[in-house]
């Protein structure tokens, strides 16, 4: 008897676009006040890891490893957005800006960021900021690289969109 798998249903291709970051305003560190970071043209969340040789005699010659360590991080394009009437920036990427001339404590972000299409994957965490110009040329946008890198743990949430 020849085995044959089912096909799969979900033939749609994922859009790159799908997720939200949104950023932490409550200067008192009580009750989140959470505002999108607008702008984002390209996001890469990513956690690595750290693995040390955990190789025995009783492996026989074969390396093994073990992971030791999780770390997070998010690498974030934006195009630096302003009201067209002030000209001021936005308060949030103005925040994260911000953020990354800092020290201590002023130096760390609340973040969280989900599937806009309300599926399970949501996250939330503290991060450290940095910010770097990326748009520079006469013709550009004026646009950033943000990287956040995680302060401790990643914690899984419930997807804000399926709440509504």
């Amino acid at each position: 008897m020849v085995y044959t798998p089912t096909q799969p249903a979900e033939t749609e291709t994922a859009l790159a676009r799908r997720y939200r970051l949104e950023l932490d305003m409550d200067a008192t560190g009580t009750t989140p006040e959470w505002a999108i970071v607008p702008g984002i043209n390209d996001f890469s969340p990513k956690v690595d890891q750290t693995q040390q040789t955990s190789t025995t005699y009783e492996d026989e010659g074969w390396a093994d490893q073990t992971v030791t360590e999780y770390a997070w991080s998010i690498e974030a394009t934006m195009l630096h957005r302003c009201h067209p009437t002030t000209k001021a920036f936005n308060a949030a990427q103005e925040k994260l800006r911000l953020a990354a001339e800092q020290f201590g404590a002023g130096a760390k972000v609340h973040v969280r960021w989900y599937d806009r299409d309300g599926r399970d994957e949501a996250y939330e965490g503290y991060a450290l900021v940095q910010w770097e110009q990326d748009g520079t040329a006469t013709d550009d946008l004026d646009s950033v690289k943000v990287t956040l890198t995680g302060k401790g743990k990643r914690t899984e949430i419930d997807n804000p969109l399926t709440a509504v």
